[in-house]
């Protein structure tokens, strides 16, 4: 950055639930350390009060535990910022001038909604097939245009996050970047994918998560009752139960599947919004139509 020059301002917001007394000081050091940005964080306790954070480090503590999305809304509104960076506890940020190049492209770019860098294994060096926010995940270096995102570490627009009514905050856990990635892409942006700027991340299988098969299934059917056009609907939920099909080993994971579903069913997804056709037609020419 030339001297003189104005940096970019973000909001950072970072959850915790004071379970990661090793992991959070090494995330927070990370991000407060990056240079080239006007930084705004906020530790929000997610059911509890952050311990372990720094002064001059805002704190917000919540007296439950309100699921991963709504923390972040929470977060959201306590931070300044002409962008918003998502980061979770247990991500490092290996180099200091990461922010400072993600904020550029959302800079050079005002139709770009969100920029995701390239999530690492800091131990195996190797990026997990859900982190790639693309189809064709072989690659994970190649770069491009995604139309949705791993959203544990990513920076998204605020004006595009406030448009698109931030976060499906109800939906606890699983596909809310999804939601929200649609519903910018919906509003007429666009999604980046950054592999040259780094984030470390421990390579956990969301399965730990006693509930994961039932919230993934739930709100697999929300994301498409929310977001789609009717006739799509029936679509994308066939060829997502057709992978789960082909995907899920063990009865058990497949009835918890099941049961989600028919939560999914019977309501709660929220405010329905569908998605203009236009939007299938550029989500479709970005190589994931919203089917998929």
């Amino acid at each position: 950055m030339e001297a003189g020059a104005v940096r970019p301002s973000v909001g950072a917001v970072v959850l915790t639930m004071n379970d990661r007394p090793e992991e959070f000081p090494r995330a927070l050091s990370s991000l407060l350390g990056q240079r080239g940005v006007a930084l705004d964080t906020v530790v929000v306790g997610n059911g509890c009060e952050p311990a372990g954070v720094p002064d001059g480090v805002r704190t917000v503590a919540l007296p439950e535990n309100i699921g991963i999305p709504a923390g972040r809304n929470v977060g959201a509104d306590e931070v300044k910022g002409d962008y918003l960076i998502f980061f979770d506890n247990d991500a490092v940020l290996p180099d200091d001038d990461a922010l400072a190049r993600l904020a550029e492209r959302l800079e050079r770019d005002p139709g770009l909604a969100y920029v995701q860098p390239r999530i690492v294994d800091p131990d195996t060096g190797a990026t997990a097939r859900r982190w790639v926010p693309r189809l064709r995940a072989s690659d994970p270096a190649r770069p491009g245009v995604v139309t949705v995102m791993a959203e544990g570490v990513v920076l998204v627009r605020r004006a595009a996050f406030d448009a698109a009514g931030g976060w499906p905050g109800h939906f606890f856990l699983f596909h809310e970047g999804v939601d929200l990635a649609w519903r910018m892409w919906d509003l007429g942006y666009t999604g980046r994918y950054a592999p040259d700027v780094v984030v470390h991340h421990p390579a956990t299988d969301p399965a730990r998560h006693d509930a994961f098969y039932r919230l993934a299934a739930r709100n697999r059917v929300w994301l498409a009752r929310r977001n789609l056009p009717r006739v799509l609907i029936p679509l994308n939920l066939a060829a997502w139960a057709a992978l789960t099909l082909a995907r899920v080993r063990g009865r058990h994971a497949l009835r918890v599947s099941a049961a989600g579903v028919r939560e999914g069913l019977r309501g709660g997804h929220g405010e329905r919004r569908p998605m203009r056709w236009r939007t299938v037609l550029r989500l479709t020419r970005a190589g994931r139509p919203p089917v998929l």
